[in-house]
């Protein structure tokens, strides 16, 4: 049976890298486009020409309502998220959010209290965790083959977005863009932090955004700080004020080695190991060169045909926007934050594997509009 997808928002993330996905799915008759919805007229109705949908729906709750819609791609600006998210689960859909899944704790949780009870299933963006090189990272270090995890850094950063303005106004900003992917692969390797500090501010005060001048009023310049507890500490760092580098994305420092993640954690180019006891180090290359950080919705649909639960949870999501918020606020005064929040152990069961691997399709990654 084909999933009818509906999408909510229209602009770059879903214009390249998404509609990749969709086409994909939809080539082997697992999912189509139902319906489209965005403020912008012009996006609204080049998305509806191209799946030859309604381009005048009245708005979200129109698309959210309609009976052909089983799964909901909430891909608008990140203060829509929560909201739009909400109504969809309470509407039973499936639904798939990009991150943040909302931009307060109180919101956030809430929807993560309801996904629990809702019968459509959540999943909720960045979906590093879902790529075969962190896989393997992450039984490299399950495994004990680095000894005790104590130390590491993280770091994703570019130049900044031209294309919109709402990535610098309140509820954007780099650490809920960019920061959002390394405190995610993080706490998946060392598990729930339990303090945070951090510098966080604005590094550069306007911005050229389509042709026009705005004042920034949002994060651009990050690092943030984690306490894992034991003297477990990790630090990310990350902004729209890095043009280039050439270094490892995440580093993770055991009492018995070092293992490397190379490229980013969205767009992974294999990863290095060092162990003491080999004295050497092992280059691994990337298992699959075409992974796409829009997966999440691949893995979404593999679980609600296979029906079977998401290997990333819901609480993840919610556990990095505490960080993130705790970061925020300890930038603006200088107090660390105590984490409450926790999350289950990402499982890639049996089940899961067995459904991911009955339906591989792949393509180019896309380091546009992420």
């Amino acid at each position: 049976m084909s999933l009818g997808i509906g999408v909510l928002g229209c602009g770059s993330v879903f214009a390249g890298p998404y509609a990749g996905m969709i086409d994909r799915l939809h080539a082997h008759g697992r999912v189509h486009v139902a319906a489209v919805y965005d403020v912008d007229d012009r996006k609204r109705r080049g998305a509806a020409g191209r799946y030859d949908v309604e381009p005048d729906l009245a708005g979200p709750g129109a698309l959210i309502s309609r009976d052909d819609v089983d799964v909901v791609l909430v891909l608008t600006s990140m203060n829509e998220h929560g909201p739009l998210s909400r109504a969809a689960l309470e509407a039973g859909k499936h639904v798939l959010v990009e991150k943040p899944l909302a931009t307060s704790l109180e919101e956030a949780s809430a929807l993560v209290e309801l996904a629990k009870t809702a019968p459509g299933l959540l999943v909720c963006a960045p979906h590093v965790l879902l790529s075969p090189t962190f896989r393997a990272i992450h039984a490299c270090v399950r495994e004990g083959r680095i000894g005790r995890l104590l130390s590491g850094r993280a770091r994703y950063g570019w130049a900044g977005p031209w294309w919109a303005d709402w990535f610098y106004r309140p509820g954007g900003g780099s650490l809920f863009d960019l920061g959002v992917y390394n405190v995610t692969t993080l706490c998946a390797l060392f598990g729930p932090a339990r303090r945070v500090t951090a510098m966080v501010g604005t590094a550069i005060p306007e911005r050229d955004v389509s042709g026009r001048v705005i004042p920034v009023e949002a994060d651009d310049n990050a690092h943030v700080l984690l306490d894992f507890g034991d003297a477990r500490f990790a630090v990310v760092s990350t902004g729209f004020t890095m043009q280039r580098y050439r270094s490892p994305a995440v580093e993770l420092y055991g009492s018995e080695g070092t293992a490397q993640l190379l490229g980013d954690d969205w767009a992974p180019e294999g990863w290095e190991l060092w162990r003491n006891e080999e004295a050497s180090w092992r280059l691994m290359p990337e298992a699959d060169p075409h992974w796409q950080w829009t997966d999440g919705l691949r893995h979404l649909v593999d679980c609600v045909e296979a029906g079977v639960p998401t290997a990333t949870r819901p609480e993840h999501a919610l556990h990095a926007l505490e960080i993130m918020l705790a970061a925020q606020a300890a930038g603006r005064d200088g107090v660390a934050r105590q984490i409450r929040t926790g999350f289950p152990e990402p499982v890639y069961d049996g089940a899961m594997l067995a459904a991911e691997e009955a339906h591989r399709s792949h393509d180019r990654r896309s380091h546009d509009g992420i």
